[in-house]
Order: C-alpha cells, then sequence, then structure tokens
C-alpha cells in the first residue's frame, strides 16, 4: 500500500472512530432513555460501584406493567421463554432459545440465584415481582455487570419499560479492549430489538385482555 494510500485510510478510519465516539455512542448509550429516567435509582444499581460503562434504554408501551412484567419473568434459555431478541444470534452463542409468544404461568417465579440461561452468564441478582428484574453474570469472569429492567407507569394505561447495564471490567486482559468495543455496539442492536419485541408483546396481551374485558393476574 503507497504510503498517500494508508495516511487516506488511517485518517479515515481516525474521522470514523471520533464521529462514533463523540456522537453516535452517546446517543446509542441513552437510546429512548429521559434525563429523569437516566438520573433515578434502580434496584442493582449498588452492585456495581465504579462502573465503566452504564447504559439507559428504554420505550413506552401501551399497556399497564402487569401486561409487561410477566413477559420478564420467564425470561430465559428453554424451557423458559427466550430473551425476545435476534435467535439467530443467540444461538451462534451457543445459547438454546425460542422466543415465547405467550404467557407461561411455569415460569413466572422469579428467586435470586434462578439461572437463566446455560451457561451463568444471566442470574437472577435481585427482584421485586412486577416492578424490576436484575440480571448478572456468574462470578469469576473478567468483566462484572448487572442488566437491570423495570417497568414504571406511565398513566393512562401505558408503561415505560427502562433497562440499564452497568459494566465493570475486573481486571483487563490482552483482549478485554477488543471485546469491549465488539460489545459496544452489538449491545445495541441486541437491546433494542428486546424492548421492542417485550412492547409488542405487551400490547398485543393489553389489546387482548380489553377484548375479553379481563385483567392480569401476574
Amino acid at each position: 500500500m503507497k504510503l498517500r494510500t494508508r495516511a487516506l485510510v488511517i485518517a479515515s478510519a481516525g474521522a470514523l472512530a471520533y464521529a462514533y465516539l463523540r456522537v453516535l455512542r452517546p446517543r446509542h448509550l441513552r437510546w429512548g432513555a429521559t434525563d429523569e429516567e437516566i438520573a433515578r435509582r434502580m434496584l442493582g444499581d449498588d452492585q456495581i460501584e465504579r462502573p465503566v460503562v452504564v447504559t439507559n434504554r428504554a420505550v413506552t408501551v401501551d399497556a399497564p406493567p402487569e401486561d409487561v412484567w410477566p413477559w420478564l419473568a420467564q425470561m430465559g434459555e428453554l424451557p423458559r421463554g427466550g430473551f425476545y431478541s435476534y435467535e439467530w444470534i443467540e444461538r451462534m452463542m451457543g445459547m438454546t432459545v425460542e422466543n415465547a409468544d405467550r404467557i407461561m404461568p411455569e415460569c413466572q417465579n422469579l428467586q435470586v440465584g434462578d439461572p437463566l440461561d446455560r451457561a451463568g452468564n444471566m442470574i437472577v441478582r435481585a427482584v421485586n415481582p412486577g416492578r424490576a428484574l436484575v440480571l448478572g453474570a456468574r462470578p469469576g469472569l473478567w468483566i462484572d455487570s448487572t442488566w437491570a429492567i423495570a417497568v414504571y407507569p406511565a398513566g393512562e394505561g401505558q408503561t415505560r419499560l427502562v433497562s440499564r447495564v452497568r459494566a465493570q471490567v475486573k481486571r483487563w486482559t490482552p483482549t478485554a479492549p477488543l471485546m469491549m468495543a465488539l460489545l459496544d455496539p452489538g449491545h445495541l442492536v441486541m437491546e433494542r430489538k428486546f424492548l421492542l419485541e417485550v412492547k409488542k408483546r405487551a400490547e398485543a396481551l393489553a389489546r387482548e385482555r380489553k377484548r375479553q374485558g379481563t385483567r392480569a393476574t401476574a
């Protein structure tokens, strides 16, 4: 590669990196979340004291919290209800998943310590039934993180579904910076899909309950 061409490639890569870090990244770290939601303390915040990464993402769901929560409570690998994201990516990662389109009564009672995946990367660290759920990885990894998901009444039968990740690097390894760089945009893609799929399912459930004149009991 000629010196001029190499310099152009390096300059272009630097410009793209700068644009991502200064423009795109600050936006996707708070996709859909309000200033109030970002400032609000959530269940599990105290489990990661000095995070190097914090994300806050949210959607408005046209359904009451009781029609949103059951989808969260049944999350997990089979025989649970999946993670409502891109199944083909999760299967490439070795997970056995199938996103449920129905409420599974047998999967509604979460307890602290319950594993939602076989690898132990999503263990229930805290739960406030009907309101909030905190997942985290098994101890001993190079990174410690929590994934808090909460439902907040938003008036007129709506819900704010808020997702927060707090991550702390326990020990830097040669591959840790690369892993962080890959996880950063990849997490947005997966989490955005999760939020929108839960929204879709909860709104369909609310419409069906309204049609039948019933209320959720979870």
